[in-house]
């Protein structure tokens, strides 16, 4: 479990992070979500331990992530957004950079890239970005940690690329693992993120499952605008539109439509989530 108590982070005079608290959970794989510049790399860095917080703290089953202990270290992956292209053979960085982590499998990492439709005997420097991104992500779900940090994955990946991504994640993932994705592709993932987060400049605007949402707002999909609707969007034939679910009927959560609802309405979505 990932504590996270009264954080704030700063690049010089710019406040990026201010006082963040939550609680990661065992077992979710919560998205990430916010605009750009409101800190969710920053965010990843400081859960991973590559930045020290400045302000309160981060606790990962207990240990502070910032020294960096091997017994930590070992069960935790962060996979950045660009990654470098390496003058080597996929397999043989994998087999030897996978002695950094105990539970990683050379044979599951193979059978990853089979899967991604990448060979791996190529240079890792003579792959397209594509490639080279699938490349990292296998070894991220081949290394068999309890914590992992994924900044935007589905960047540089076509569509296909996508679809086996959300599938090797599923698949290749522990039950018990805390997986962090940041992403602004939130189509890429919708059916697999849950809960939300979403930043806001210093703020969390939202923290909350799935069903939570769904139990607080109503996505309608029909063709009838309603007077209470605090976002809608047209679409051929109808409107999605949210508003307060005060009936408590059940409806599909767009995550698309709930970024763009919470960002209109910060405050009066904050209190919504705040109120049991």
């Amino acid at each position: 479990m990932i504590q996270i108590d009264n954080l704030a982070f700063s690049y010089g005079s710019k406040e990026v992070l201010r006082n963040i608290s939550m609680t990661l959970e065992t077992g979710k794989i919560y998205g990430l979500l916010g605009e750009n510049g409101v800190g969710k790399t920053t965010l990843l860095t400081l859960l991973c331990g590559l930045k020290k917080t400045q302000t309160g703290t981060i606790t990962t089953d207990g240990h502070d992530p910032y020294k960096r202990e091997p017994s930590l270290l070992q069960d935790q992956y962060y996979l950045p957004d660009e990654v470098a292209p390496l003058y080597d053979k996929a397999l043989g960085w994998a087999r030897a950079t996978g002695k950094f982590w105990p539970n990683f499998s050379l044979d599951k990492f193979e059978t990853i890239l089979k899967e991604f439709e990448v060979e791996p005997d190529q240079k890792m420097n003579a792959m397209s970005s594509g490639q080279l991104k699938k490349t990292y992500i296998a070894f991220a779900l081949a290394a068999g940690v309890r914590y992992l940090y994924l900044d935007e994955p589905t960047n540089g990946l076509d569509i296909p690329s996508k679809a086996q991504f959300r599938s090797a994640l599923m698949k290749y993932t522990a039950e018990d693992s805390t997986i962090v994705i940041s992403t602004h592709q939130v189509r890429d993932l919708e059916n697999i993120i849950d809960p939300i987060i979403i930043l806001d400049h210093q703020d969390v605007l939202l923290n909350a499952t799935i069903e939570r949402i769904a139990d607080k707002l109503y996505f309608d999909y029909g063709t009838i605008l309603h007077p209470e609707s605090l976002y809608s969007e047209q679409l051929p034939g109808g409107f999605i539109q949210v508003y307060p679910n005060t009936t408590g009927a059940d409806s599909k959560v767009n995550i698309e439509a709930l970024f763009n609802t919470v960002h209109k309405h910060k405050e009066l979505v904050k209190n919504l989530f705040s109120n049991e």
